[in-house]
């Protein structure tokens, strides 16, 4: 244990997993929310928290962007409890601010909050936690990198290859000998688009190949390539998953995505 830099311990949590990526766009939040969703269908228990604290996204994308979490003080220090639907729990900043004001913080202050946020939430058992990680490689990612103790981490990208060049830097953050935080695999958005009404052809229109292309450069597995399918927008403008909208393509890919995730935990 480095005595310098404690660890913080959340309760009840068994595996503690990382969503990154290397630039805005790629659809991480997406991504990060219906894996959790999907966890929780196939009966885990799962906590989500949105690190993102500049551009919290998860409260609207869960319907959940008017709820306030319950405060606790217990020997007064503040207590959390996530809120949660989908059968997933979750935290955000989102609950705590004005959805006009914009957060203006410093990288301290701001890591402060969510080691606040990691600390102070009440979860109960937990199966799979997961963190949905701003874009980039700054303050907060390497705050949670330094603070918890991970299962470790999936990097999401797009298949162009100026997503693949971002990405590539996300994972040599997360492999760096100062951090060393196992990357379980890769997971390709917006693969190729498939017409509602030709559903057996594919069109790719941010190029092919650039998800495999990084998982093989890293030594790990492609854990799911995700169609571009616009109701997956749509839901999340709505606060919906998409295992409410009824496009069979999407939801398989996240259900084996989910199913690959455990499997390589274990």
């Amino acid at each position: 244990m480095d005595l310098l830099n404690p660890k913080i311990e959340m309760k009840g949590v068994k595996n503690t997993i990382v969503v990154a990526s290397g630039k805005g766009g790629v659809g991480k939040s997406t991504v990060a929310v219906n894996l959790a969703v999907a966890l929780a269908r196939q009966g885990m228990k799962v906590g989500l928290i949105d690190a993102d604290l500049y551009g919290p996204s998860i409260p609207r994308m869960m319907g959940v962007e008017d709820y306030q979490p319950q405060v606790d003080y217990i020997d007064e220090k503040e207590v959390f409890h996530p809120v949660e639907r989908f059968g997933v729990k979750m935290i955000s900043i989102g609950f705590f601010i004005s959805k006009e004001k914009p957060l203006i913080w410093r990288g301290p202050m701001a890591a402060s909050a969510l080691t606040q946020l990691f600390e102070n939430t009440e979860w109960g058992e937990i199966d799979y936690m997961i963190i949905d990680f701003p874009p980039g490689t700054g303050d907060i990612q390497l705050t949670t990198l330094q603070k918890l103790n991970l299962t470790g981490a999936i990097v999401v990208t797009t298949p162009q290859e100026v997503a693949v060049n971002d990405a590539r830097k996300a994972v040599s953050m997360l492999m760096d000998p100062h951090i060393k935080v196992p990357v379980l695999g890769i997971v390709e958005n917006m693969s190729w688009f498939t017409p509602l009404n030709h559903p057996e052809e594919k069109y790719y229109i941010f190029g092919s190949g650039g998800g495999q292309m990084l998982a093989e450069e890293a030594g790990v597995p492609l854990l799911g390539q995700i169609p571009l399918v616009a109701e997956v927008g749509e839901m999340a403008e709505k606060g919906m998953t998409i295992f409410n909208q009824s496009d069979p393509i999407v939801v398989k890919q996240f259900e084996n995505f989910a199913k690959k995730l455990v499997e390589e935990v274990i």
